[in-house]
């Protein structure tokens, strides 16, 4: 009897602490302040777009890749002198790039929640505009991964798996491909559930599916190298984002952002970045008006001479691109004249006429030069610079086409020129702009990078990772000598 009723003492005694417990976890719950799981995925949206914008696509990234492409100068006498030399223990260090590997990772696993919630059995399930415009985030911040890196982590990411494997570029290229398609399915069934969160295009479906054709256009021809038979589906890819109103993907600084965009900033705190002598001989050759304003003297005295060293440790001494100055400048993600540059060299590949899509390519970035450095260029100088340049888009239309583009990409989107480079070269042999950089080699072979090394966050942690970026003296030194999988590579 007693040990009957001890034993109804203690299960009473569990029933009361279980339920204490449960009541104590309702009662510390704050309700104001909603878990990740729990918080609608539109508002994730803003996040997304402003983290593309200045992390992944006009971050650090971007401003190494800069040098590599010598569409800038690097100067200062710190990293970037350092990558203006080539110093393969900047180029190489698994620390050079963490800051901008992690922000990416941390991006991506923000749009895959987001994706998750606007799928079967999510909170935002049947919400299909957000889906659809996840997806193509999704994809655009993969792309810039993969064709920076090489392979990757991927499908693991975000998973319970402690070490994520790593997978090979043609698979995630594949998987770009199917997100790209899935966007356009989700957000023809319309929906007007990101409102006031998307800062970049208002909710517009029909905007997003242009981006999404855009996006599918770019990433088509990086695997040009690989299947040459590509190019009609490129061409039909950007027709579609022409025709359905592309006009391209920016980053409003004062569009619900009140910081500098991100190369001002950059600029303003460090002065790493002077203009280089490669892009003004271009300019130069071509009277290009764009010239005064990308080598514009702002208290310097000339330009950066690629790879000099007694230049490249100077700091507010050389001059500079203009627009720099301009802290409210928006940021480019994917410009409107990639979109016309991209199906002008598809359709001159191909054995097409380019001249229309060539010409309006030139016109609007002259048109955008000038507006982000406070100026306006009339129509009949934008017409007056492209009958001049008309003889040598007569004499070779392909390589004034890739020349123009490369020029209309200093203005940000150096990292898409550093793609065109490496799938080129793989391509064809060549790039038709030299790069003159002496550095770019050394008595031990090549100093141009290939590829950017892993982040550190991921090399000390993940052992997949570890053992693609190698240790002792080999660690890194893989940039230097193997492609990645579209530039003719196996990793």
């Amino acid at each position: 009897m007693k040990i009957k009723y001890l034993f109804g003492i203690a299960l009473a005694s569990m029933l009361f602490v279980s339920c204490s417990e449960d009541m104590l976890d309702r009662i510390n719950e704050d309700e104001t302040s909603k878990t990740a799981d729990k918080v609608g995925a539109k508002f994730q949206l803003t996040d997304a777009e402003v983290a593309t914008a200045y992390s992944t696509v006009n971050g650090a990234y971007a401003w190494y890749v800069s040098s590599y492409t010598e569409q800038m100068f690097g100067t200062g006498n710190n990293q970037m002198m350092k990558a203006e030399t080539r110093n393969p223990s900047e180029t190489a260090s698994a620390a050079t790039f963490n800051n901008e590997w992690n922000s990416t990772y941390s991006n991506l696993n923000n749009i895959y929640q987001m994706i998750e919630k606007c799928s079967e059995g999510g909170i935002d399930e049947g919400k299909d505009d957000l889906l659809g415009m996840a997806q193509i985030l999704y994809a655009l911040n993969w792309g810039v991964l993969t064709d920076l890196h090489g392979d990757i982590p991927f499908s693991e990411c975000f998973t319970e798996v402690s070490a994520p494997k790593v997978e090979s570029q043609e698979t995630i290229y594949n998987a770009i491909f199917d997100l790209l398609d899935a966007a356009q399915v989700n957000l023809a069934k319309g929906g007007k559930n990101a409102g006031e969160q998307d800062i970049i295009y208002g909710g517009d479906t029909d905007a997003w599916a242009a981006l999404g054709h855009a996006v599918k256009a770019r990433y088509l021809l990086h695997t040009y190298g690989r299947n040459k038979s590509v190019l009609s589906q490129v061409i039909s890819e950007a027709q579609a984002a022409i025709d359905g109103g592309f006009a391209g993907f920016y980053l409003d600084i004062f569009n619900g952002v009140t910081a500098d965009n991100a190369w001002s900033a950059y600029q303003w705190s460090r002065y790493y970045i002077g203009s280089s002598q490669t892009v003004i001989d271009l300019m130069e050759e071509r009277d290009d008006p764009r010239v005064f304003y990308y080598n514009f003297d702002i208290g310097g005295s000339q330009a950066g001479i690629p790879g000099d060293q007694s230049l490249a440790s100077l700091v507010e001494e050389l001059n500079e691109p203009l627009w720099l100055e301009n802290g409210a400048a928006n940021l480019a993600i994917f410009s409107e004249s990639e979109i016309y540059f991209i199906l002008a060299e598809a359709q001159a590949l191909a054995g097409q006429d380019a001249t229309d899509a060539f010409e309006t390519a030139v016109a609007s970035n002259l048109k955008e030069y000038f507006n982000i450095c406070d100026d306006e260029i009339d129509d009949a100088d934008v017409a007056d610079y492209i009958a001049g340049i008309q003889p040598l888009f007569t004499a070779d239309q392909l390589k004034e086409i890739r020349i123009q583009k490369y020029l209309a990409q200093t203005r940000g989107e150096v990292i898409e020129t550093y793609n065109d480079m490496r799938r080129i070269i793989y391509a064809e042999g060549s790039y038709p702009v030299a790069m003159t950089n002496p550095n770019n080699s050394s008595s031990v072979g090549n100093r141009w990078p290939l590829r950017l090394p892993y982040g550190d966050s991921d090399v000390v942690s993940n052992p997949n990772v570890a053992a693609a970026f190698g240790s002792g003296n080999d660690a890194g030194m893989y940039v230097f000598t193997e492609n990645v999988w579209w530039a003719g590579g196996s990793r």
